[in-house]
């Protein structure tokens, strides 16, 4: 949707027209839209009077049209290039952090040529979709609620308030959907009347995401951008889908491709309740320690149960899980019986994949 503005001004005889149009895309355009600027060029038409001293009356006004580029807010990354040299080529107030965080970059990124990246820096947009960073209206929010709880019924992820407030439990399940629906996996809102929200509206289940180790009998996916856990078995079916908190910034949850999960630990002197030796108990839960029934999946990693399971990471490098939904998994995986620790990566039979990197959303 093109807004077109004009004005005119009158100044010493000048009439001039100012004619702007802008196509912002925030319907959210679709993939073969053209983005490379999102702001179309201004056209300045400038009319000055006739000479007066000019006696044929058919003497015509002067008439002079400027267009002015538009800023381009979408750049493709060339061979050799880096953040700095880009950041120099676009100038203007530009920076690397700026850059950075308008893309969602780490500092671990590595770009490649043909890469897009957004140069329009805190426009409340995304410039490479061309799809708005701004929650839609509360009742496109509410329609999107009421689809994500119907989708997402069958599993133990909780049920979303139906408010039209796009906060975090909202894009948590938004991002989950979208993998589920084979889409980019984001935490942004969905923009209203977006070829995403139509998929989205459209669907009647999801399926399994990319990543996921089909070819195992049983597995589970961590997926650090949605904060989410797919757990399924072979390529027939989702078994579940459980909402994790995975590893603050500092401790973060590694990404792994399809490793076998190597011990579990029931912990029943202590009801289930394993004290770690490097957090203990006061770090996290100070009444009955702080991992519950442990499932140790890459060193000293583990899908664990905790009582506070935020839709964003805390924890110390794991992936947490509410006891109910760690007791879930345990039973899943047929060790709910076990007294004693585990090693035996047969009896587990679980292949686990980590992907994806949380970025927050506003």
């Amino acid at each position: 949707m093109c807004a077109e503005r004009a004005t005119k001004r009158f100044a010493a005889g000048v009439v001039t027209a100012v004619l702007a149009v802008g196509c912002g895309g925030g319907d959210g355009a679709g993939p073969d839209a053209d983005t490379s600027s999102t702001v179309a060029a201004t056209t300045v038409v400038t009319t000055s009077p006739a000479d007066p001293t000019d006696t044929d009356a058919t003497a015509a006004a002067a008439t002079t049209t400027t267009t002015i580029p538009a800023p381009v807010c979408v750049v493709t990354v060339e061979p050799g290039d880096f953040l700095a040299a880009i950041v120099d080529r676009v100038g203007g107030d530009v920076t690397v952090d700026g850059l950075k965080e308008e893309n969602w970059l780490d500092d671990d990124h590595v770009i490649h040529p043909g890469d897009r990246l957004d140069v329009c820096v805190g426009n409340d947009m995304d410039d490479v979709t061309g799809a708005s960073r701004l929650p839609p209206p509360a009742d496109a929010v509410m329609i999107q609620q009421r689809k994500l709880n119907e989708l997402f019924e069958p599993y133990a992820i909780p049920e979303l308030l139906v408010d039209g407030i796009s906060g975090p439990l909202t894009r948590q399940l938004l991002c989950a959907a979208r993998i589920g629906l084979g889409l980019p996996a984001t935490t942004g809102n969905m923009p209203a009347g977006s070829a995403d929200e139509e998929l989205l509206l459209a669907a009647d289940s999801i399926s399994i995401p990319a990543g996921a180790a089909t070819w195992a009998r049983r597995w589970i996916l961590v997926d650090e951008t949605c904060q989410v856990m797919f757990t399924g078995e072979g390529a027939a079916r989702i078994v579940e889908v459980f909402p994790t908190s995975t590893g603050e910034p500092g401790h973060e949850t590694h990404n792994v491709q399809a490793v076998a999960a190597y011990r579990y630990d029931p912990a029943v002197d202590n009801d289930g309740w394993h004290d770690s030796s490097r957090y203990p108990a006061d770090v996290d839960n100070p009444l009955n320690g702080n991992m519950y029934k442990p499932l140790y999946f890459n060193g000293g990693q583990a899908i664990h149960g905790a009582d506070v399971v935020p839709p964003d990471p805390r924890s110390k490098g794991c992936a947490r899980l509410y006891p109910w939904d760690q007791d879930s998994l345990i039973e899943w995986l047929g060790l709910a019986e076990l007294t004693e620790v585990t090693w035996q990566k047969r009896q587990i039979d679980a292949t686990v994949t980590v992907q994806g990197e949380y970025r927050s959303s506003p």
